[in-house]
C-alpha cells in the first residue's frame, strides 16, 4: 500500500480541511427529510431516537454498529417513510445516548425494544422489522432469539458469527490495553481530519463520511470530542454470541460486502447453513463492511425487493 493510500484509510477527509465534500441530491433530499429526534428511557437511560413516517404503519427499526449512533441510518430511513413507520437509535454509550456505569447484551435487547414500543413500531397490526449493521446484529440476533414472536422479520448486515467451536466473540473483540478518555480537539477541522472508519476501509461516498464524522463529534469546553463512551467496552458484558444464530426463531435474512474483510467465504457458508432453513443469503457488490455507505442506493433497492417478498405471508 502506497503512502498516499493508507493516509486516505487513516484520515478520508483530512484534505478538505472541514469543508463539506460535494454531495448527490439524492444525499441532499434524503438529508432534507428531518426526523422526529427524542430520547427514551430504557432502564434509567435516555437512549437517543430518531423516527419518520406516520404512526400506525408497519414498524422498520435501523439497529447501527459499534461506536455509530443513529445518523448513520439518516440517508437511508427516508427512502421507506412513505411505506412504514422508522426509527433508529443511538445505543447507551453511543451517540447522544446516556452513558451507563456497565453495558449488557440484556441491555441493549431492552433499549431495542423500548425505542421500537414507544416510537409506535408495534401500532399497526403488522409485527416490525429489524435491521441492524455490523455489531448491531447482535442484539438483534437477542432480540430474535428470545423474542422472536414479536418481529416480522430480522435482516443482519455484514454482522461476522463464528462457529461455537471458535474463540469467544467476547474476548476476541475487546480492546486491547486500558481504556483512555477522549482526546479533545481544538477545532471541528481538526477533529473531522482524525476520523476514520472502523474497520479501516477505503470510501469513494466521502460526502457520507463528512455527514457521520459530524454528527459523530460534540462540543466540549476546550473544542470538540467524539460522542461514544471511551469506557464502553471495558464495562460490557456481551457474553457468549456464538450460539445466537442458531436460535433465532424470527424470519431472518442476512446481507453482507462482497469485499467486506469480516464476512470471507468460510464465514458466510457457516452463517447460512446455521441460519433457518431458507432464510435469504444477499451479497452486495463492490461493497466493504460498511455496505450503507460504500453501495447506499444499491443497499435500499435490496432492502425494498427483500421486504417486499419475504417473509412470506401466515409465516
Amino acid at each position: 500500500m502506497s503512502e498516499a493510500d493508507a493516509s486516505h484509510l487513516r484520515a478520508p477527509l483530512a484534505h478538505f480541511g472541514g469543508a463539506k465534500p460535494p454531495a448527490p441530491a439524492w444525499f441532499d433530499t434524503a438529508l432534507a427529510h428531518a426526523p422526529e429526534r427524542r430520547f427514551v428511557t430504557v432502564d434509567g437511560a435516555r437512549i437517543e431516537t430518531l423516527s419518520w413516517g406516520e404512526r400506525g404503519k408497519p414498524g422498520l427499526l435501523f439497529l447501527h454498529g459499534n461506536g455509530a449512533h443513529a445518523d448513520w441510518w439518516r440517508f437511508i430511513a427516508p427512502f421507506f417513510a412513505a411505506d412504514y413507520r422508522v426509527a433508529a437509535l443511538s445505543w447507551s454509550g453511543m451517540g447522544a445516548s446516556d452513558h451507563r456505569p456497565a453495558y449488557s447484551l440484556d441491555l441493549f435487547v431492552a433499549e431495542a425494544f423500548g425505542v421500537a414500543e414507544a416510537e409506535g413500531l408495534f401500532d399497526s397490526a403488522e409485527k416490525p422489522l429489524f435491521v441492524a449493521h455490523s455489531f448491531g446484529g447482535f442484539p438483534m440476533m437477542g432480540c430474535a432469539a428470545r423474542h422472536g414472536d414479536r418481529l416480522r422479520g430480522a435482516v443482519m448486515v455484514d454482522t461476522p458469527v463464528r462457529h461455537p467451536d471458535e474463540e469467544s466473540p467476547r474476548r476476541r473483540g475487546r480492546p486491547a490495553g486500558a481504556p483512555r478518555p477522549h482526546r479533545v480537539y481544538p477545532t471541528i477541522e481538526e477533529a473531522l481530519a482524525r476520523f476514520r472508519f472502523a474497520p479501516e476501509q477505503p470510501c469513494t461516498n466521502l460526502f457520507i463520511a463528512d455527514h457521520i464524522a459530524r454528527t459523530s463529534l460534540q462540543a466540549v469546553d476546550g473544542g470538540w470530542t467524539w460522542k461514544f463512551d471511551p469506557f464502553l467496552w471495558s464495562a460490557f458484558e456481551l457474553g457468549d454470541t456464538r450460539t445466537l444464530l442458531a436460535d433465532v426463531e424470527a424470519p431472518f435474512a442476512l446481507m453482507w460486502g462482497d469485499r467486506s474483510m469480516l464476512m470471507p467465504p468460510e464465514v458466510t457458508r457457516q452463517m447460512v447453513d446455521t441460519m433457518p432453513r431458507g432464510s435469504p443469503a444477499i451479497v452486495v457488490p463492490d461493497a466493504a463492511h460498511h455496505v450503507m455507505i460504500d453501495q447506499p442506493l444499491a443497499f435500499v433497492a435490496a432492502l425494498r425487493a427483500l421486504f417486499a417478498a419475504w417473509p412470506r405471508s401466515g409465516r
